[in-house]
């Protein structure tokens, strides 16, 4: 089982790398742009899981070099990929009167366009019935509760949601199963940043594993959800 995850030098992304990789027969690639927190990552692992296979790799899903860097490796050590995850991403917290062009950038940048690119580039890659899962956000949920401040993350996290149902649609001839998590509050630095002094129900490491679980079985029941994954509100 050959699986890449982004967003994995953190909070859930880094809880669901070490939970995969407590599985036998996995390879996984785990991508972040932070080379120190993706060595303390690899770290860990070595100490939890020690002989799994779990290569941490420097990696900007937007601006990164494809063709040259990372593709290249995925062909020599996978050959094809069977579960990609889209961890990765950022939240801004500010009123909306004090927001400008350049936050909602950069959350597109962070929460949706590095996400199709990621897609574009392992299309080619991709095994039959594999599965891409998607992690979006109560905040970008049709119908839930919305706070002050996120709306430019919330906007960019409903966009990845519509992107998933687009793309379950459009992948279906290649056996390709596309679903979407729309977390709720799990213990982790984005949730203190936007709601501070908020104490989760959920830690991290419990959310790790849910998206750990859900990202090897989860293809098998849904294609194109968008799965809503609380408890409380926030």
């Amino acid at each position: 089982m050959n699986i890449i995850i982004t967003g994995a030098s953190s909070g859930v992304g880094f809880e669901a790398a070490l939970e995969l990789a407590a599985h036998s027969n996995v390879n996984i690639i785990a991508l972040a742009r932070t080379e120190e927190r993706l060595a303390k990552l690899a770290s860990i692992n070595e100490q939890l899981n020690p002989g799994s296979k779990l290569y941490a790799i420097a990696f900007d899903i937007f601006s990164g070099d494809y063709e040259g860097g990372l593709l290249p490796f995925v062909k020599q050590l996978f050959g094809k990929v069977d579960i990609l995850i889209n961890n990765a991403g950022e939240l801004i917290n500010k009123p909306f009167a004090e927001l400008n062009l350049a936050d909602f950038d950069q959350m597109m940048h962070s929460n949706l366009y590095g996400h199709i690119r990621m897609i574009q580039q392992l299309l080619p890659y991709f095994s039959e019935n594999a599965h891409i899962l998607n992690i979006g956000s109560m905040g970008g949920f049709q119908g839930s509760v919305k706070f002050p401040g996120l709306v430019s993350y919330s906007a960019s996290k409903a966009a990845l949601h519509n992107l998933t149902e687009c793309l379950a649609e459009e992948l279906k001839e290649q056996k390709i199963k596309v679903n979407c998590l729309a977390l709720g509050s799990a213990q982790t630095e984005m949730l203190e940043k936007a709601f501070p002094g908020y104490q989760a129900p959920v830690l991290a490491f419990e959310m790790g594993k849910y998206i750990a679980d859900f990202a090897l079985t989860g293809h098998k029941f849904f294609n194109g959800k968008i799965i809503p994954v609380a408890t409380t509100t926030p």
